[in-house]
């Protein structure tokens, strides 16, 4: 059965509690202090990802690159836009080099050596951005096309009537 206890009597013993943790507590402060200061001194160490998948999307009027983890997880990514480039000059194949530049020092630290490449799009900075990321040192292990391609399309529109 359950005691029924009087709120004077559940405060007396909480009191008490309190005073013996309060005792204790003194030499606990000491290692939780020392324990604080160890975790403090760890680094976070980032998570190392040998093998990722650029994706690169490459439009008339921007080129923009991601790169992922094998699962999709985005590491980094960068457009030309981003990088200051405005106008018909984002399409360009030089502004798709800085790109994958830009992208390749963001995951440095992660430690990607082999990429898939995907390449979407039919915009002028494909081919050179596919060589920057080459001549970055990543082993490019394959490259595959994705642009999305209609097999029939859209209904076309009702013929005109004169």
């Amino acid at each position: 059965m359950t005691e029924i206890k009087t709120t004077e009597e559940v405060v007396e013993k909480t009191e008490q509690e309190t005073l013996v943790v309060a005792d204790t507590d003194a030499a606990e402060k000491t290692e939780e202090i020392s324990a604080a200061e160890i975790k403090r001194k760890k680094k976070k160490i980032k998570r190392q990802v040998s093998k990722g998948q650029a994706h690169i999307k490459c439009t008339y009027n921007n080129t923009m690159v991601m790169i992922s983890d094998m699962t999709g997880g985005i590491l980094a990514w960068s457009s030309s836009g981003l990088l200051g480039f405005k106008g018909a000059k984002k399409a360009t194949p030089y502004a798709a080099t800085q790109v994958v530049q830009d992208v390749t020092e963001k995951v440095k630290k992660y430690g990607v050596k082999e990429l898939e490449v995907f390449v979407r799009g039919v915009g002028s900075g494909r081919e050179s951005s596919i060589r920057s990321l080459a001549n970055r040192g990543f082993e490019l292990v394959s490259i595959k096309d994705v642009t999305p391609i209609p097999h029939n399309g859209c209904r076309p529109k009702k013929p005109r009537r004169v």
